[in-house]
């Protein structure tokens, strides 16, 4: 990433850690989990006004303003765009040890060259400085993208989804990023969600596959799943509630399959062992497409019934859900790995209390990796818990690197943060300026692992 000039986050504390920064600070970026969307990449309207590049879509954002006590008028309601920045303004200048706060100087810093504290008393200059760059420049989703230095970005995507706008950008002679689909299969696993059987009439039509059983749904999958690998897909993912505890057999799962589209209950035993199965089912098929599969563990999604009654999903109302037992996830990899069916798998924890059994268990495995502070971790403590226990049980380098996991197109600035935190972390690490590994292992973490995996070169 360019340089930020007197930016006001600045987390390197030592002479080892600014050595270190300096050889990562400008590296490209390799985004490999975002929620960006591709029709707005593609449409690349020029953005109106700093509220909509800042709040349209960012339930961060969003979460730390209600817990502030603003009205949700200001938030998701109808109130005017300079109305919901004011709101914002005054909250996060207040917002004392959130890392929202410095993301926020980040990328007024780097996108506008403000280095104002945001707060109330600067909010209407801020608003007015900010659009008069924004206006100026024409700021849009493309040219957002190509100052953060982004080289590639992995959108998430539903297995029913057409990629339509995936196609028209890989057509984009003058886009220089490659934008590629990810495999996103929650809605295929939650089986018992309601609406599960007109998903599944979805899936069948996007696959020319009429779903009638399990063998009838496993080929629409795989040929969805063909579809997104021949436009470049190379990541999977899940990030729904729990884990599943056992693994049914093929009969078993058939069965249950056909109860759940016939609309029958089924038990908690059944959906567990069919949730198992599927699994199963699809790391062998990422595995034989070399795709990498990513596992989001330890999520409450939706936790506010009547909010998620009246704005829908993905709103700001998921938290961290409970610990569980390692050993489900241990079993479901251990499977897979005896089978041959085991791909590069990267797993992430919402829930700290995980980092310590999922780390060693990691470990047990060639393919499978912690990944970087999730979500509500992906704070500084959170970072350099993560750091510190992966280094104090496991080896640094197998780290991919970071990742927005963001709507937000201003959020490129977060692989600043991170490199600030990692090479801040090795250079307390270092004991002599001679040390140059560490510039290596900074290198690595911060962009060089994550390249070769999204070029297929690398093993964990």
């Amino acid at each position: 990433m360019a340089e930020f000039k007197d930016r006001n986050v600045d987390i390197l504390l030592s002479k080892y850690s600014k050595k270190i920064y300096a050889q990562v600070k400008d590296l490209p970026i390799v985004d490999y989990h975002c929620h960006l969307s591709p029709k707005e990449i593609y449409e690349d309207e020029p953005f109106e006004n700093i509220g909509v590049m800042w709040l349209a879509g960012d339930h961060y954002k969003w979460r730390l303003m209600r817990g502030a006590g603003v009205d949700e008028k200001y938030i998701t309601g109808d109130a005017d765009w300079w109305e919901k920045f004011y709101q914002f303004a005054k909250v996060a200048g207040t917002a004392y040890g959130n890392p929202i706060k410095d993301w926020c100087a980040l990328e007024l810093s780097f996108f506008f060259d403000i280095n104002t504290p945001l707060n109330e008393a600067t909010a209407q200059d801020i608003w007015n400085r900010a659009n008069k760059v924004i206006a100026s420049r024409k700021l849009s989703p493309k040219k957002l993208i190509k100052m953060a230095n982004v080289e590639y970005i992995a959108t998430t995507d539903d297995p029913c989804d057409d990629l339509k706008y995936h196609d028209l950008l890989a057509k984009d002679s003058k886009l220089k990023v490659k934008i590629v689909p990810s495999f996103r299969v929650d809605n295929i696993v939650l089986a018992r969600a309601k609406g599960y059987d007109e998903y599944i009439a979805r899936l069948g039509e996007a696959s020319g596959v009429n779903i009638c059983d399990l063998t009838t749904l496993k080929e629409a999958i795989l040929k969805r799943m063909d579809y997104f690998v021949e436009r470049g897909c190379k990541f999977s993912d899940v990030g729904v509630e729990g884990f599943p505890k056992r693994v049914a057999e093929e009969s078993e799962a058939y069965r249950t399959f056909k109860k759940l589209i016939a609309g029958l209950q089924v038990d908690d035993f059944e959906f567990d062992g069919f949730w198992g199965y599927m699994y199963l089912f699809l790391a062998k098929a990422y595995k034989e497409r070399d795709m990498v599969q990513q596992w989001h563990l330890a999520v409450t999604r939706n936790s506010n019934t009547l909010m998620f009654n009246k704005l829908g999903r993905d709103m700001g109302f998921d938290c961290v859900g409970d610990a569980f037992d390692v050993k489900y996830v241990k079993n479901i990899i251990d499977m897979a790995n005896n089978d041959d069916a085991l791909p590069k798998t990267i797993i992430y924890t919402l829930n700290p209390t995980m980092y310590y059994p999922l780390i060693t268990m990691c470990g047990a495995f060639r393919d499978v990796v912690i990944g970087i502070s999730w979500w509500f971790c992906d704070h500084k403590r959170g970072m350099y818990e993560t750091l510190r226990t992966l280094t104090e049980l496991g080896h640094i380098t197998s780290l991919v690197g970071m990742l927005t996991d963001s709507r937000s197109f201003l959020s490129y600035t977060r692989h600043d943060y991170y490199r600030q935190i990692v090479c801040d972390f090795l250079g307390s690490l270092m004991e002599s300026e001679e040390d140059i590994y560490a510039i290596e292992v900074a290198k690595a973490i911060c962009y060089g692992n994550a390249k070769k995996l999204v070029e297929g070169k690398n093993e964990f």
